[in-house]
């Protein structure tokens, strides 16, 4: 039997974290044998929340640090982790209770899987704006399958993962999981993802958050992409051939297009032409991000 580690970096969220410590203290199948909390306090510090359920489960380490990115919190937290398999989750997610049941018979189940995540699913009741966010933020797939990356918000490493690919990269203000988990795959481990493993999680409120959101992925895709110019990437590191232009110039039209339609049939049973326009708004906001990253912030 494998031990856990669950570990959860939170900072400015105030009592947000209450409802995803209820969710693994409270009504898990299984229970974890620790829980790692880093806390980067600021102004809706979650202290308190904290120190309450410690009372209840002293298993649960709170380790308080000054915010830096959540990169450096994790790499302060992966010190404490003692657990056979580190279990990460953020604290605007609330998991299922057979959460740790699930990640604990993936990893007994797939040997040679280091990095194991799930599905991340809507759990704002449904509205519209959570609909896109959740489809346009998180893969989803319907079957086991190796994948390149998956979601922090629901993902598992065997300490043996920790232990060969070292600290995340404090370089990185996004895009730091799938840059870790690229490195877990040029080590030799496989990174999985199982739709059984499931957490529920609190998508950005508003439209202005959620396009934000998605530009601070591309600028920090870029970042990842330069840092591994041999991962797969919607468009060319540079211009050097016809095919290499071809590829940037679908980067602008024809992909954003084609990822929007796909993803706007799985909002509803039938596409319309206006759930097609709002996906790719948040593809192009992505790739402006890209663009805003090479061009104004790396010279």
């Amino acid at each position: 039997m494998y031990s856990t580690s669950v570990f959860i970096c939170t900072f400015n969220r105030g009592n947000l974290i209450n409802g995803t410590l209820k969710s693994i203290i409270k009504y898990q199948t299984q229970s974890p044998n620790e829980i790692i909390v880093v806390n980067g306090g600021g102004e809706n510090d979650c202290q308190g929340t904290l120190e309450k359920w410690q009372n209840i489960f002293p298993a649960l380490n709170i380790i308080q640090t000054k915010n830096i990115n959540l990169a450096a919190s994790r790499n302060i937290g992966l010190h404490h982790c003692s657990g056979d398999l580190i279990l990460q989750t953020d604290d605007d997610a609330r998991l299922f209770p057979n959460w740790i049941e699930e990640m604990v018979k993936a990893h007994k189940n797939n040997p040679d899987c280091g990095v194991i995540g799930g599905r991340v699913i809507d759990a704002s009741r449904g509205s519209f704006l959570s609909k896109i966010a959740d489809i346009a933020t998180f893969p989803n797939y319907n079957k086991t399958q190796r994948v390149r990356s998956v979601a922090g918000v629901n993902s598992s490493y065997k300490k043996g993962v920790i232990d060969q690919v070292g600290k995340y990269d404090e370089t990185l203000f996004r895009g730091e999981d799938i840059d870790y988990n690229w490195r877990a795959i040029q080590k030799g481990w496989d990174v999985l993802f199982c739709p059984e493993i499931k957490v529920k999680h609190l998508h950005r409120p508003t439209w202005k958050g959620l396009f934000q959101q998605h530009f601070m992925y591309g600028r920090a895709h870029y970042l990842v992409r330069k840092k591994w110019p041999e991962m797969y990437s919607h468009y060319p590191l540079k211009i050097s051939s016809i095919n290499s232009f071809l590829k940037w110039f679908a980067s602008w039209g024809w992909t954003p297009l084609n990822d929007a339609v796909q993803k706007s049939s799985q909002l509803t049973s039938k596409m319309n032409g206006f759930d097609i326009l709002v996906f790719l708004f948040v593809n192009l906001s992505n790739r402006v991000g890209t663009a805003i990253q090479r061009h104004f912030y790396m010279v």
